[in-house]
C-alpha cells in the first residue's frame, strides 16, 4: 500500500492511501506519454516546486542594484503614465479653438481619459499577476502609445474623445508597478522601495503642467499630445532592455523547465514543473476563469474591508486635490500669471512631495525598529505603517484653508498661495505612501489587484470631477463675489475634516478590519508557515488557480501536484 498526495477543497494537501494496482503502468498509463512519463521518472505525478526550493533565484534574492536599477525604470514608465494625465490639459484652449467647442467640452477628453484609467488599472492589474509583469507593461507601453497617434491627428473632437479613452483603458497604471516591489522586496523590508514608486505616481501629475506650461506658451496645441507619444516611446525601449520578469509565479516555471534541462543533460531526469505548467493552458484560460481574473480587483475593493476604507480615503484625498488644482488657472491669473509661469506654479507642490519623501524615510527607520522589537505584534507589524500619516495627514486641512485665504488675489502675494500648495503637497503624498503601504503588506502577492481599488479610487473620482471643477470655483457663490475661489476651497477643507478623522479610525480599528477579512487572515497563516516571507499564491480565493506554498504543504518540500500525469495528458490532449 502507498500514499496519494491530493489536494482538499482549501487548497492544503493530505496523504492517503493508494491502491498497489495504480502504481502498474500497464493498468495506469492510458497514452505512449504516460507510459513514457512513468519511464523516466518512476511515478505518474508531477512535483511542483515550491518558493522554498528556489528562493534564491527568484526577485526577492535579486542583488541590491539590481532591484534598484529596475525599480528606477519603472519609476520612468510611472512617471510617464501619470504625465498623459496631466498634459492634456494644457491643450485646451488649442483644442476649443480647431474642433469649435467650448474649453469646458474640452475638458471632457481630460475626464474621460481618467475614467477609462481608472478602469484599465483594475483590468490589468491581475492578468500581470498571472501572465507577468514584463508582458502586460510591454503591450500596455504599446497600446498606450498606438493611441497616442490618431489623437495627435485627429480631424474632429470625437476622434480625439475615442483615442483618448482607449489610451486610458490601456493604461496599466500604478497597481502593476506597484505588485513589482512586492514581488522584490519581503514585507520587512518594502517600504523604502514604496516610497519611491509612490513618488512617481505624485511626481508625473506634477511634471505635466509644469512642461505644458512652455508647450502651450510656444507650440501647437498637438504637441502635447506628441510628447507624450516621444516619451512614451523612450520608456517602453527603456523597460523593454532593463527590466526582467519579476512575478514570482512566472519565475518558478523558467526556474523548473531550466532545471529539468539540466538535469536531462545529466542523465539525471528531476520530476519538476512550475505551478502554471500544472494546469492546462485551456483551464487556465477558460471564459470562466477569464471574468475570474477581470472581477478579482472589483470582489477585492467591494468584499475586502482594508481595500474598501483604504481606498476610499485616497481616492477622496486626490479627488480633493485634483478640484483643488483646477483653480489654479483661475488664482494665478489675478497676478497676471501666464501659461508658463502658471506651470510653474505647480513646482511648490512637487516640493511638497520631496518633503513629504524625505520625511518617511526617518519615519520608516522608526518603523523597523518597532516591527523588529514586536515581532507577534500584529499592531506593530501593520498598523505602526500608518504613524507618520497621524502627523501628516493635518496638513490636508491646514494647507486648503491657507489657500482658500490667501488665493483671493493682491494685495496678498502670490507666494502665499504656493506655500500653501506645497503643504496640500505633503498630506496627498503621505496618505497615498502610508495607505499603499499597508496595503501591499496585508496583501502580499496579490497587492496588483488590492492596490488597483486604491487607483481606481483615485483615477475615477479625479476624472469625475474634472468637469464640475472649474464650474464649482466659479459660481459659488457666483463669479462676482470678491472671494469666491475661497469660499470654494474653503468648502474643501470641511471635507477634508472626515478624511482626516478616518485617518486616526483605520489607525485605531485597523486589527479588527483585518480580522474581517478572511483573503488577509489566510495571507497571513501562510506567511507564518514558511517562516514569514511572502508567498506567490493563495489558493481558493479570488480566482487563484495556482498551487501555492500557501495551500498548508510543509516548508521546504515539494508536494505532488492535483493532476496526476495520466490524466494531465489527455486534458492537454483533448
Amino acid at each position: 500500500m502507498h500514499e496519494e498526495v491530493t489536494e482538499k477543497k482549501d487548497g492544503s494537501i493530505s496523504s492517503s492511501p493508494r491502491n498497489e494496482t495504480l502504481e502498474n503502468p500497464a493498468t495506469q498509463a492510458g497514452t505512449d506519454a504516460d507510459r513514457e512519463f512513468f519511464a523516466k521518472y518512476g511515478t505518474y505525478d508531477r512535483y511542483e516546486i515550491t518558493e522554498e526550493d528556489c528562493y534564491d533565484e527568484l526577485g526577492f534574492s535579486f542583488p541590491t542594484w539590481k532591484k534598484w536599477t529596475i525599480l528606477s525604470v519603472v519609476f520612468i514608465v510611472q512617471v510617464s503614465m501619470n504625465f498623459n494625465t496631466s498634459l492634456y490639459s494644457n491643450a485646451l484652449s488649442g483644442i476649443s479653438k480647431e474642433f469649435v467647442v467650448s474649453e469646458q467640452a474640452a475638458r471632457l477628453g481630460a475626464a474621460i481619459f481618467l475614467i477609462a484609467y481608472a478602469f484599465g488599472c483594475e483590468l490589468w492589474a491581475p492578468w500581470s499577476e498571472e501572465l507577468g509583469r514584463w508582458p502586460i507593461l510591454q503591450l500596455s507601453l504599446l497600446l498606450v502609445n498606438i493611441w497616442q497617434i490618431p489623437v495627435a491627428l485627429a480631424p474632429n473632437f470625437g476622434t480625439l474623445l475615442a483615442f483618448r479613452a482607449l489610451g486610458g483603458l490601456s493604461t496599466a497604471g500604478g497597481s502593476v508597478t506597484l505588485g513589482m516591489v512586492a514581488d522584490m522586496w519581503e514585507a520587512d523590508t518594502q517600504q523604502y522601495a514604496v516610497a519611491y514608486i509612490v513618488f512617481s505616481s505624485v511626481g508625473g501629475s506634477v511634471l505635466g503642467p509644469i512642461v505644458g506650461g512652455f508647450v502651450e506658451y510656444n507650440l501647437q496645441w498637438r504637441w502635447n499630445i506628441w510628447i507624450q507619444l516621444i516619451f512614451g516611446v523612450a520608456v517602453q525601449v527603456l523597460h523593454f532592455f532593463l527590466v526582467p520578469e519579476t512575478r514570482s509565479t512566472i519565475m518558478m516555471d523558467r526556474i523548473a523547465k531550466r532545471r529539468r534541462k539540466a538535469a536531462d543533460e545529466a542523465g539525471k531526469p528531476e520530476n519538476v514543473w512550475g505551478p502554471n505548467e500544472l494546469t492546462p493552458w485551456r483551464e487556465r484560460f477558460s471564459v470562466h476563469e477569464i471574468l475570474v481574473t477581470w472581477v478579482r480587483p472589483f470582489r477585492m475593493f467591494v468584499t475586502e474591508p482594508i481595500v474598501l476604507v483604504l481606498s476610499l480615503l485616497s481616492g477622496f484625498s486626490d479627488a480633493l486635490i485634483f478640484m483643488f488644482l483646477q483653480s489654479y488657472a483661475l488664482v494665478y491669473k489675478q497676478w497676471n500669471f501666464n501659461a508658463v509661469t502658471i506651470g510653474l506654479a505647480f513646482i511648490p507642490i512637487g516640493l511638497g512631495y520631496v518633503i513629504a519623501w524625505l520625511s518617511f524615510i526617518p519615519a520608516i527607520k522608526r518603523n523597523i525598529r518597532v516591527r523588529h522589537a514586536n515581532p507577534d505584534d500584529e499592531t506593530a507589524q501593520y498598523e505602526s505603517r500608518l504613524w507618520w500619516l497621524l502627523y501628516t495627514a493635518p496638513c490636508l486641512p491646514i494647507g486648503l484653508i491657507g489657500f482658500a485665504w490667501t488665493s483671493t488675489g493682491p494685495p496678498i502675494h502670490w507666494i502665499g498661495p504656493m506655500i500653501f500648495s506645497a503643504i496640500i503637497g505633503i498630506a496627498n503624498y503621505s496618505i497615498y505612501m502610508a495607505t499603499i503601504d499597508y496595503m501591499i503588506c496585508a496583501y502580499g502577492p496579490y497587492s496588483a489587484s488590492a492596490t488597483g481599488g486604491n487607483g481606481w479610487s483615485r483615477d475615477f473620482l479625479a476624472g469625475v470631477l474634472t468637469l464640475p471643477a472649474t464650474p464649482f470655483y466659479q459660481n459659488i457663490p457666483n463669479s462676482s463675489s470678491r472671494n469666491h475661489l475661497a469660499y470654494a476651497s474653503t468648502i474643501l477643507f470641511v471635507i477634508s475634516f472626515a478624511l482626516v478623522a478616518a485617518v486616526y479610525i483605520i489607525y485605531w480599528k485597523g486589527p479588527e478590519l483585518r480580522k474581517r477579512s478572511k483573503f488577509a487572515q489566510q495571507l497571513q497563516g501562510a506567511k507564518t508557515e514558511v517562516g514569514g516571507r511572502r508567498v506567490s499564491a493563495l489558493p481558493g480565493l479570488y480566482g487563484s488557480r495556482h498551487n501555492s506554498i500557501a495551500g498548508g504543504s510543509t516548508p521546504g518540500t515539494r508536494r505532488g501536484s492535483v493532476i496526476r500525469g495520466a490524466s494531465y495528458n489527455r486534458t492537454q490532449q483533448a
